[in-house]
């Protein structure tokens, strides 16, 4: 198998080096526009050679796009381009998938690609963020399967399951406000979290002495990068604002509670929290 994975940072460079400790990739061709990039994953060995683009899906029996959504989507019709009149297939890993799966449904070898979402991260970017294990044991997300060839979407199944990664499907609209509510609120709230701690206290060693462990777990995610969230809120804006006016109003529950003093519903509300903890632990099947 020779994959070309196009965008060489935590997700692709990750991807990469299991994909090629585990076997199934035979060649990796890594694209990315930061020269650097280019360098550290050739230095750190998770690709065989770099190229251009056009060079590297030519060579690709599998292309996969780990860039921010907004090059993602640029990228996606000139992949689609190039793999017709082939078996090449076409994947993605982006955080919102209805605007991918629409351009590849009006793309006359949209069939080639296969809509994920691979749901591992970390806060960190780049190639020197790449770790092997990223994914094992997580949940990879596959949109609109109807859309997709029946060979590409197995081919993109075995490497998932190459990944270790437990497979769910799902529409891209539905994703889409599922990915609002359960991952991207959790990044605007540690951004606006940091964000008012910093404007309140300008003193970084007191911000730092009084830190604990429920802050530094809370804006653990405002390190992420700028130019990969800015075009997923942007993007998935209707299921975000949605999931914000959500939020702002249990916040607003919290504060009118607190003014009251109102104990007993206060109570109510953290209790009714605290059940999340048996959610989010249970084990994947």
């Amino acid at each position: 198998m020779n994959i070309c994975i196009a965008g060489l940072g935590l997700i692709g460079g990750s991807m990469a080096t299991d994909l090629k400790k585990r076997g199934f990739a035979r060649h990796i061709t890594g694209v990315d526009s930061n020269e650097k990039h280019c360098d550290i994953a050739l230095k750190k060995g998770f690709v065989d050679e770099v190229a251009g683009l056009r060079q590297g899906v030519t060579k690709a029996d599998l292309v996969i796009l780990a860039t921010p959504i907004d090059v993602i989507q640029d990228l996606l019709p000139e992949v689609l381009d190039l793999a017709g009149n082939t078996q090449k297939v076409v994947t993605d890993t982006g955080s919102t998938k209805k605007g991918l799966t629409a351009i590849a449904e009006g793309h006359p070898n949209g069939r080639h690609y296969v809509a994920g979402h691979p749901m591992a991260g970390t806060e960190y970017s780049g190639p020197l963020a790449a770790i092997s294990g990223l994914f094992d044991k997580k949940c990879v997300i596959i949109c609109n399967r109807q859309q997709s060839d029946i060979n590409a979407l197995s081919l993109v199944e075995k490497m998932y399951d190459a990944l270790n990664m437990q497979i769910i499907h799902m529409q891209s609209d539905v994703h889409d406000v599922s990915a609002a509510y359960v991952s991207h609120i959790s990044h605007i709230v540690s951004f606006a979290l940091s964000n008012c701690v910093q404007e309140k206290e300008r003193n970084e060693k007191r911000i730092f002495s009084l830190a604990g462990g429920g802050f530094t777990s809370t804006v653990r995610l405002a390190a992420s990068a700028a130019s990969m969230w800015t075009p997923i809120l942007l993007e998935n804006a209707t299921p975000v604002l949605e999931a914000l006016d959500a939020y702002i109003a249990g916040l607003s529950d919290f504060r009118k509670h607190i003014a009251n003093h109102d104990s007993d519903r206060l109570n109510e509300m953290i209790t009714e929290a605290n059940k999340i903890q048996q959610i989010i632990n249970l084990p994947i099947n």
